[in-house]
């Protein structure tokens, strides 16, 4: 069984149920695996098949659905690229990943123009966004296909190659935080195992109705919030883009149950949504996900809206999801959860032995979901994986109970005159300041101690001042943790997902 199967079968069983609602347009299951079935079979007429290569650039919409599920029933991989990436960032991608065609909307073609002459892509599928642009004036003209009418096309008596679980799905290139961004290939197998795991584990049912407002090109989104409710009849609640007052009203509007996001959503809707916790009313779970939930702001939005948050974990490479807080067992404050069902972590010392309970080591993980490498890289795969465990990079331990602790990424520990600084364990004492509402550590180089702390934060307060802060601070944490500088800012810099980039920050103090 694969995510394209699997979803015929639940049409088969729910056909008006709702698959999805965009723009208050409902489209049932019969509907949407109709039009997958419809694209897969112009595809695959058009000539392309197993083995090739096809960029899916959408925001969150229909066309990204169809896109994906047509081109993966097809038997081809896809690559979903964020579609505000500059036409540098997105050639490199292209061409790195033997890209032949493109599903896209039509405000970016002008992007495609640009770098046409540097690629192989025979077409591309273009959707109308209502933009009024002439697409038969375009350079691209002669390689255009109208979305809509490659769908008028399709035959539903299409018969869909039969497809090993081995075969690669999606590749998935990282956001490219260190050096060229890796393609990390997740086969059919992988994401459908997560599918089913992360579904069954948060107990997504056909009448769970959960708000995808997360990217659907990031894996978060791609397996929690768009094929996990799809493996049980699940109606997805599409947000082309989030704001707070967009999920305040769609989820008020149907009802929504399951919501998903990083923490930087969750400090907008508990920053701005003090009169419409009534909107919240039928959400029976709230996901966490993409990097640590500070706890100070988990109990606060908890007891705003009177919803659980499940905060857990997961990375490209493992498609993504490895741990979860259960629901039918305590959530622990602070944890990323336990072992979903058939995946396993553990943590490790630099030579891979366990280490004890409550040790801090790195966290590796194995199971059906873990990725079978990276895209035409065998030297960064052999070091990624390790007879059958990934590498994840991230520094953890574990409890007496089986409960996982993300303290922070490996590369990001701050080595001050010899003690390891975690940046968490200092951001979390911020983030209990009434004033703070965002805040962000990394280390920069100190010609004495190696490395010193310094902080970004953002304040709900203008005239709080930096000797406030680290007067709390010296209160809270050892010396050596208290940051050496603290720098105010009015947002920090994020990625589309929301995750902060503490790149930028590093960046930003280079400069300097």
């Amino acid at each position: 069984m694969n995510l394209s199967e699997q979803l015929s079968v639940t049409a088969q069983r729910n056909p008006s149920k709702d698959a999805y609602i965009f723009q208050g347009q409902k489209v049932s299951y019969q509907e949407f695996d109709a039009s997958v079935t419809k694209f897969a079979s112009r595809l695959t007429e058009l000539g392309y098949g197993r083995q090739d290569h096809i960029a899916l650039v959408s925001g969150n919409s229909p066309l990204f659905m169809i896109g994906l599920y047509g081109a993966l029933r097809a038997g081809i991989t896809v690559i979903p690229i964020n579609p505000t990436y500059t036409a540098d960032e997105m050639s490199y991608i292209l061409k790195n990943g033997d890209v032949k065609a493109v599903i896209t909307m039509d405000v970016l073609l002008e992007l495609f123009e640009k770098m046409d002459d540097q690629l192989e892509v025979y077409h591309y599928f273009t959707a109308d966004t209502g933009s009024g642009i002439d697409l038969n004036s375009s350079p691209l003209s002669q390689k255009m296909k109208s979305f809509t009418n490659v769908l008028s096309e399709g035959k539903l008596d299409y018969e869909p190659p039969s497809l090993d679980s081995e075969d690669t799905a999606v590749i998935l290139y990282t956001s490219g935080t260190t050096g060229k961004p890796k393609g990390a290939m997740l086969t059919h197998k992988n994401l459908y195992s997560n599918a089913v795991d992360v579904a069954n584990y948060l107990q997504i049912s056909s009448d769970d109705r959960v708000i995808a407002t997360l990217p659907m090109f990031h894996v978060f989104c791609l397996t929690v919030a768009l094929n996990a409710p799809i493996m049980n009849g699940g109606t997805v609640l599409i947000v082309p883009k989030f704001s707070p007052q967009n999920v305040f009203t769609i989820a008020e509007e149907y009802q929504a149950t399951v919501f998903a996001g990083v923490p930087t959503m969750y400090n907008y809707l508990q920053q701005t949504g003090k009169d419409k916790v009534h909107t919240f009313s039928n959400m029976r779970l709230c996901i966490s996900g993409g990097s640590s939930l500070p706890v100070a702001l988990l109990e606060s939005f908890e007891n705003q809206f009177n919803v659980r948050i499940s905060e857990g974990y997961g990375l490209s490479e493992a498609s993504p999801v490895t741990t979860f807080n259960p629901l039918d067992r305590p959530r622990k404050a602070g944890s990323i959860g336990a072992n979903i069902r058939n995946v396993e972590n553990k943590v490790v010392d630099e030579l891979g032995d366990e280490v004890p309970v409550g040790e801090v080591g790195e966290l590796i993980v194995r199971g059906p979901n873990v990725m079978k490498g990276y895209y035409k890289l065998p030297e960064e795969t052999a070091v990624t994986i390790r007879e059958g465990w990934l590498y994840t990079g991230d520094m953890a331990r574990v409890d007496e109970e089986g409960y996982f602790y993300i303290v922070d990424r490996k590369k990001d520990m701050i080595l001050v005159g010899g003690y390891n600084v975690y940046p968490r364990e200092v951001e979390e004492v911020l983030y209990n300041h009434p004033d703070i509402t965002e805040v962000a550590v990394v280390g920069a180089p100190d010609p004495e101690l190696g490395e010193t702390v310094i902080s970004f934060v953002v304040s709900s307060n203008p005239s709080i001042n930096e000797e406030a802060l680290h007067e709390y601070c010296r209160e809270h944490l050892a010396k050596y943790k208290v940051p050496s500088r603290i720098e105010f800012m009015e947002e920090l810099p994020k990625n589309t997902t929301g995750k902060i980039l503490r790149k930028n920050l590093r960046e930003k103090l280079a400069q300097s």
